[in-house]
C-alpha cells in the first residue's frame, strides 16, 4: 500500500511540473494604480528598455473601450511608474478600424528597423483585425494601421527575417470554425501572404480543443524558437483560458518540432478566477534576463489586473524537449 501510494505521488509529481512561479507581489499592477481613472488594466506587452522593465498595458475605461498605457520599473515587480495620461489611444479618423478601442500589446525589437513593434487587436465595426505601429522611444509612435482584416488578433512578429521575409504568428477566426494559430510572411510589414496554419486547435476535450491563440512574442532559444499559447475549454461553468508550449524549428519556424499535451499554467489564485471575465490567464510578453536565465512572464488576470510569474528557460526547454512531436489530430 505504501508503494503505491509513493508511486502515485510521484507520477503527479512528474506530469504536472510547477514551471513557472507566480509572484508574491501579485497582482503586481491594478486599476488602483494608474494616474487617472480606469475600469481595469489587463493583458500587458512587455520589453526591456533603458535598462528598465517597460510594460505596454490595455486599460478599459467605463465606456468599455479600451487604449494602451506604458509603465516602468526598475525590477520589474515593484514601484511602476505610468504615463499621466494614455499612452497609445485609438485615432477612428485617422484608423476607421480603431473605432471599438486597442487591445492586446505585443513587443518585438526588430534590430533590422532599430525599432521595437508593437502589434495590437484594433477593434472595428465588423470586428477585432491585426494593427502594427513602430516606435524608437515609447514616446512617439509611427501607426501602420491594419495588417490582417477581420476576425483577427493574438498576433506578434518574430524579431528577424527568414529568407529575406518577415514572418507573422496571428489568430484568424470565422462563425462556425475552430480557432487555430497561423503564420504568414511580408517583405515590407504591410502586405501579408503565404498563410498556413502553425498550430492546430485540438478536437474533443483537450484543454486547448476548439481555440487557441498566441501569447506572448516567440522567444529565440538555442534550440529552436519557444511558443507560449493559451489555449480555450469550454464548460458547463464558462471557458477556462490555461497556457501551454511549442517549439519551432529555429530556421523554418513554420515547422512546429514540440508540443505540450498538458497545460502548464491555468486560473488558480483568486485575482485569475474572479473578475470581469473569470478563469483567465492571458499573456502578452514574457522577457528573457540572458544573465540569469529566468523568463518573466506578464498577465492579465481575469481581464482585471496584472500578474507576474517566473519560470528558469533551462526548465522550460527541458519540458518541451521531452514532450511529443505534434500529431496528425494536433
Amino acid at each position: 500500500m505504501t508503494n503505491g501510494i509513493q508511486n502515485i505521488i510521484y507520477l503527479r509529481e512528474d506530469s504536472y511540473p510547477e514551471l513557472f512561479k507566480r509572484s508574491s507581489k501579485n497582482p503586481i499592477i491594478t486599476a488602483k494604480d494608474l494616474p487617472y481613472p480606469a475600469h481595469t488594466i489587463f493583458n500587458p506587452g512587455a520589453t526591456t528598455f533603458q535598462n528598465h522593465t517597460l510594460l505596454i498595458a490595455r486599460v478599459e475605461d467605463r465606456q468599455g473601450l479600451s487604449h494602451l498605457v506604458k509603465a516602468i520599473s526598475e525590477d520589474g515587480v515593484s514601484n511602476w511608474t505610468f504615463d499621466r495620461s494614455p499612452t497609445l489611444v485609438a485615432e477612428a479618423n485617422k484608423h476607421p478600424e480603431e473605432r471599438w478601442g486597442i487591445e492586446d500589446p505585443r513587443i518585438t525589437w526588430m534590430p533590422d528597423l532599430n525599432k521595437w513593434a508593437i502589434t495590437y487587436t484594433s477593434f472595428s465595426r465588423t470586428g477585432p483585425l491585426v494593427s502594427l505601429a513602430l516606435t524608437t522611444d515609447f514616446i512617439h509612435f509611427e501607426k501602420l494601421g491594419s495588417i490582417m482584416s477581420p476576425d483577427d488578433k493574438d498576433a506578434a512578429l518574430f524579431p528577424r527575417r527568414f529568407n529575406g521575409k518577415y514572418m507573422l504568428i496571428h489568430r484568424p477566426y470565422s462563425d462556425g470554425h475552430k480557432a487555430h494559430i497561423w503564420i504568414s510572411t511580408s517583405i515590407d510589414l504591410l502586405n501579408w501572404g503565404e498563410h498556413q496554419i502553425l498550430l492546430n486547435a485540438r478536437n474533443g476535450g483537450w484543454w486547448d480543443a476548439n481555440k487557441i491563440g498566441l501569447g506572448a512574442p516567440p522567444l529565440e532559444t538555442s534550440d529552436g524558437w519557444l511558443i507560449l499559447y493559451h489555449g480555450v475549454k469550454h464548460t458547463a461553468a464558462g471557458a477556462i483560458y490555461r497556457l501551454g508550449l511549442a517549439l519551432l524549428d529555429l530556421e523554418n519556424p513554420t515547422k512546429v518540432i514540440k508540443r505540450s499535451n498538458e497545460w502548464i499554467f491555468g486560473p488558480e489564485e483568486p485575482y485569475e478566477r474572479f473578475g470581469d471575465v473569470s478563469d483567465v490567464v492571458f499573456p502578452c510578453g514574457w522577457i528573457l534576463n540572458e544573465t540569469t536565465g529566468i523568463v518573466s512572464m506578464y498577465y492579465g488576470g481575469a481581464d482585471s489586473c496584472i500578474g507576474l510569474a517566473t519560470a528558469r528557460l533551462s526548465d522550460l526547454l527541458q519540458y518541451i524537449l521531452k514532450c511529443p512531436e505534434p500529431s496528425e489530430d494536433d
